[in-house]
């Protein structure tokens, strides 16, 4: 069984901006994390992905969920906002919290 770590967040729509900042896009600011450098990149790769299909925040978790568990088994856990705080629990390195823009993006394995 993997290992577990308590991690907090905060979330303040403390971003840089409206998502859909030109070519590129909002640049990604990691906040927190326990995650490879490898997988860190995959994950700002999914949420920028959806994030460009789906303007609607549960639906954006949705998305970044389903390609989690789908490329790394199950069990993830997604939250996409402006304004939350969060304490979890996760397995050794498969924790991260970034903005894209103003929005938060939290994704977790439990």
């Amino acid at each position: 069984m993997a290992e577990k770590i308590d991690a907090t967040s905060t979330s303040t729509d403390a971003g840089s901006g409206p998502r859909d900042g030109g070519l590129a896009g909002p640049k990604a600011i990691i906040k927190n994390v326990d995650m490879s450098d490898e997988m860190q990149q995959e994950s700002v790769d999914i949420a920028s992905a959806a994030l460009e299909k789906y303007n609607i925040e549960k639906d954006i978790a949705a998305q970044i969920k389903k390609e989690f568990d789908r490329r790394h088994g199950p069990t993830w856990h997604v939250v996409v906002g402006k304004n939350f705080g969060s304490y979890v629990t996760h397995e050794t390195k498969h924790f991260i919290y970034f903005y894209v823009g103003s929005l938060a993006i939290l994704i977790w394995k439990s």
